[in-house]
């Protein structure tokens, strides 16, 4: 099996219905299961239905977004129904299996805020792994009842608006058809894994994984030469797990462009008691979120770090790195990521505090470098427990390929520009997403004239509230481009977005309503907001995949509304409020 075949696979057949496909042949040598070649016990459908379901509502993906709408939904007595790639619960979650897969956002809050799911879950830790987070999806699906309305290995590949009868013709990749009233994509942000073409991919004859591919029996690297392919959040998930992993026979490099600010993890173990005292302040505490920028406990500070004295500034700094996760990022000074000047002095508190923790001098360079490699936050950071120390034992290497590229690859290994040929026998590549748009320009979304959506974004993402965008009627996304997406607690705003849009199906149903769609000139006005909002901060000057810049050919635009999730809240209540006017109700 090849990489490159797998690459193949996935261009011809589409996304995953949950955000994330599994092609075939991404796994090299080893070979995968037949869940991961495509192959899939059907659920409900069958490629001899042609027959379509009619529905009120189809949801596609059944992570925390699909989860939440299809609860909701059948409260308010719509017939809805999800479809899923997979064969269970979990969204990206369910192919989350790379080494040292976690998330980064701390308990409670990476989690449904509904009673009737978190009343029995007891969790590990602050910040649960891959496999404790499907165990979560499981249980949620089962308190739900989520299974029953649910379509498994089953993914959507066109979705066409029907002028005439108002809705959408959804077909599927088993033959399973749909028609339904509203179609709601809810398949996340890293839909599209980026995979570089490079030369010679198709010649190694080692073991390959993509980290969205992983199979589901792991991969031994005890005693073998493996290398990590990137350095995003994925990248030092499994760099610092495989160090672990390798023994002291083994051999791991780390293939670097360009380094991740890290930051400390600081995980704390949970027990049933304190949670079963802390469950007594959720609703609380899930009602915060609504109330700060990230939807997280905590936000930026009122006070400017400029207007700080020196021994203030470095007091709250070690506070807030003693604390742990994103804190430091988040929890900072406000004028941190608008400033350049009280930017640069996170960055000096951040190199000090690493430094302590590299002894080699070439690491000390490549890891934590006298001038910031970007502005600190500019690019997404990763939580850390102990990457840096793992870096000082003679087997785990850092390789900076930002002076020396990858220039091809071979079956004992890679060559960098330099000719050294670093010999390889498993590779895990790390290389991120075609974020934010990439998934929904996957699927041939067809809307009025039959004009197709990615061909309409081609140019720039247009969006209204970064839910729909206009010529698409009774179409929604969610977690998608142009909302608090990837500078927001997942959950909170899936619930946002989620709630908003179970009521205006409401308001739509008990008025007589057809059809929604937005007026062009409202989408023309958000993504105004969206490039001011950008524009005020150091992420705007920094070339990221938040902004698109890490696909070869891609507009590079802001991706993300900056404004907050309080804002957000404000605006989209203040349209239901108002009654839509915004948009065109037939």
């Amino acid at each position: 099996m090849q990489l490159r075949k797998g690459i193949e696979d996935y261009e011809q057949r589409g996304p995953a219905a949950n955000g994330t496909a599994i092609p075939n042949g991404m796994s090299g040598v080893n070979g995968i299961t037949n869940e991961f070649n495509g192959i899939h016990p059907k659920a409900h459908a069958s490629s001899s239905i042609t027959e379509p379901e009619k529905l009120d509502v189809l949801i596609v993906g059944a992570g925390f977004a699909g989860i939440y709408l299809l609860y909701n939904l059948r409260r308010r007595n719509f017939n809805v129904k999800i479809v899923e790639m997979a064969t269970d619960l979990g969204g990206v979650w369910y192919w989350n299996r790379y080494p040292g897969a976690r998330a980064d956002t701390h308990y409670p809050l990476y989690a449904l805020s509904l009673s009737e799911v978190y009343r029995d879950w007891v969790w590990k830790s602050h910040y649960p792994d891959s496999e404790e987070l499907r165990e979560y999806f499981a249980h949620a699906g089962r308190v739900l009842g989520t299974k029953k309305d649910t379509y498994f290995s089953t993914k959507v590949t066109d979705a066409e608006w029907d002028e005439h009868h108002n809705l959408w013709t959804i077909q599927c990749d088993t033959g399973k058809v749909f028609e339904a009233n509203y179609f709601i994509a809810s398949i996340g942000f890293a839909a599209k894994p980026y995979i570089p073409d490079w030369e010679g991919l198709e010649t190694f004859k080692g073991v390959i994984h993509h980290s969205s591919f992983w199979p589901k029996e792991g991969c031994d690297v005890n005693g073998k030469r493996v290398g990590v392919l990137g350095s995003g959040s994925t990248g030092i998930q499994i760099a610092q797990e495989w160090a672990h992993q390798i023994g002291e026979k083994g051999d791991l490099k780390m293939f670097q462009r360009t380094p991740n600010l890290c930051l400390p993890m600081n995980n704390v173990v949970l027990t049933p008691d304190q949670q079963a005292e802390d469950k007594l302040r959720y609703p609380e505490i899930f009602d915060n979120r609504w109330k700060t920028q990230g939807g997280f406990s905590y936000q930026p500070r009122k006070e400017k770090m400029l207007d700080a004295t020196p021994e203030e500034r470095d007091a709250l700094f070690e506070e807030l790195w003693k604390m742990g996760g994103f804190r430091f990022l988040m929890n900072n000074y406000s004028d941190m990521m608008k400033d350049f000047t009280a930017n640069r002095e996170a960055y000096n508190f951040w190199r000090r505090k690493t430094l302590q923790r590299i002894r080699d001098p070439r690491n000390r360079k490549l890891f934590a470098p006298e001038q910031p490699p970007h502005p600190f936050g500019g690019k997404r950071l990763a939580l850390e427990v102990d990457f840096y120390e793992q870096f000082e034992r003679p087997n785990v290497n850092v390789i900076d390929i930002k002076t020396h590229p990858i220039v091809r690859l071979e079956p004992t290994g890679l060559v960098t520009s330099d000719g050294t040929l670093h010999e390889l026998d498993v590779i895990a590549v790390a290389t991120g997403f075609d974020g934010i748009t990439g998934g929904l320009n996957n699927i041939n979304i067809r809307g009025r004239g039959g004009g197709l959506l990615r061909a309409k974004w081609n140019d720039g993402v247009l969006t209204y509230l970064g839910m729909l965008s206009a010529g698409f009627p009774n179409f929604f996304f969610t977690f998608g481009p142009q909302a608090p997406t990837a500078f927001s607690n997942g959950p909170t705003c899936i619930e946002l977005q989620a709630d908003w849009l179970v009521e205006t199906l409401v308001y739509l149903r008990d008025n007589g309503c057809k059809s929604i769609d937005v007026r062009p000139e409202m989408e023309v006005e958000w993504k105004k907001t969206v490039v001011q909002f950008s524009e005020t901060g150091v992420r705007h000057h920094t070339r990221s995949w938040w902004n698109g810049a890490n696909i070869p050919g891609k507009v590079h635009e802001p991706l993300n509304w900056g404004g907050g999730i309080p804002l957000y809240l404000k605006i989209v209540n203040e349209i239901k409020e108002t009654g839509y006017k915004d948009f065109e109700v037939r």
